[in-house]
C-alpha cells in the first residue's frame, strides 16, 4: 500500500534546483561575513529542515516499510547522539550549541533527521549509479564520513557544537562509519526505494558549502 502523504511539488524542478543553489550561496556569504553570522546561525535548524522537506516531497515511494525504516533511523540517530553527548562514550566529548534548535537530554531533536538525511542521500546517490548492493553498503557510509569531516571543521563557527580540547577524535569518524553502515543497512533491509531527483544536488551542495566554509572562515 502506498501512502501519498506529501503533495507533489508543482513548482518546476529547474526552479527548485536554482532556489537550492541560491539559498546555500546566500547562506555561505551570510556565515562568512562576521556581522551577519549570528543571524544565519539562528536559522540553521530551518535550513536543515528545508533540505529534509525537499527530500520528502520528491521521495517517490511512501509505504509502510519506508515509514518504519525512516522512523528507526531517526530514533537510532537521536539515541546514539544522546548517549554520545551525555557520556562521551560514542564519538568523544562534545557539547551542542544554540544553532541546533530544541534539545532533549542536551541533544537536538533535529540531529535524528540529519542522520536520516545523510544515510538516505548517500544511499540514493550510489543506487542511482546502479552499483552492487555490497558496494553501496561500503561506500555510502564513506560519503557520510566525508560530509562529517568538513562539517566538523565548521560546526563551532556555525554555533552547532564544539569538542572538548577543540580536537575531533578519530573515533568520531569510526563511529560515524559504523552507525552510517547500520542506517544504510536499515534502508536496504526494508527495501526502501531511495530514487530521488534531489538527493545528489542536496548532498553535494551541502558538502561544498562546508568545504568552502572550512577554507574561508
Amino acid at each position: 500500500m502506498e501512502w501519498n502523504i506529501f503533495p507533489k511539488n508543482k513548482i518546476p524542478l529547474g526552479e527548485v534546483k536554482r532556489f537550492v543553489l541560491l539559498f546555500y550561496a546566500i547562506g555561505l556569504i551570510g556565515f562568512i561575513l562576521p556581522f551577519s553570522r549570528e543571524i544565519f546561525s539562528a536559522i540553521t535548524p530551518f535550513a536543515m529542515l528545508l533540505g529534509i522537506y525537499l527530500l520528502a516531497v520528491y521521495h517517490t515511494d511512501y509505504n509502510r516499510k519506508a515509514i518504519i525504516a525512516f522512523s528507526i533511523i531517526f530514533l537510532l540517530g537521536f539515541s546514539v547522539e544522546a548517549i554520545g553527548v551525555n557520556t562521551g562514550a560514542v564519538f568523544g566529548s562534545y557539547t551542542y550549541l544554540g544553532a541546533m534548535g530544541i534539545k532533549v537530554w542536551g541533544t537536538p531533536l533535529i540531529i535524528g533527521l540529519n542522520w536520516l538525511f545523510l544515510s538516505y542521500t548517500a544511499t540514493s546517490i550510489l543506487d542511482e549509479a546502479k552499483l552492487p548492493a555490497w558496494i553501496v553498503y561500503f561506500l555510502a557510509p564513506l560519503l557520510m564520513v566525508a560530509y562529517d569531516f568538513f562539517l566538523e571543521k565548521t560546526a563551532p563557527v556555525l554555533d552547532m557544537w564544539y569538542w572538548d580540547g577543540d580536537t575531533v577524535p578519530f573515533r568520531n569518524y569510526v563511529a560515524w562509519y559504523l552507525i552510517g553502515f547500520l542506517c544504510v543497512a536499515i534502508l536496504k533491509m526494508f527495501g526502501v526505494n531511495t530514487q530521488n531527483i534531489l538527493s545528489k544536488l542536496l548532498y553535494f551542495v551541502q558538502f561544498l558549502f562546508f568545504v568552502l566554509l572550512s577554507i574561508i572562515v
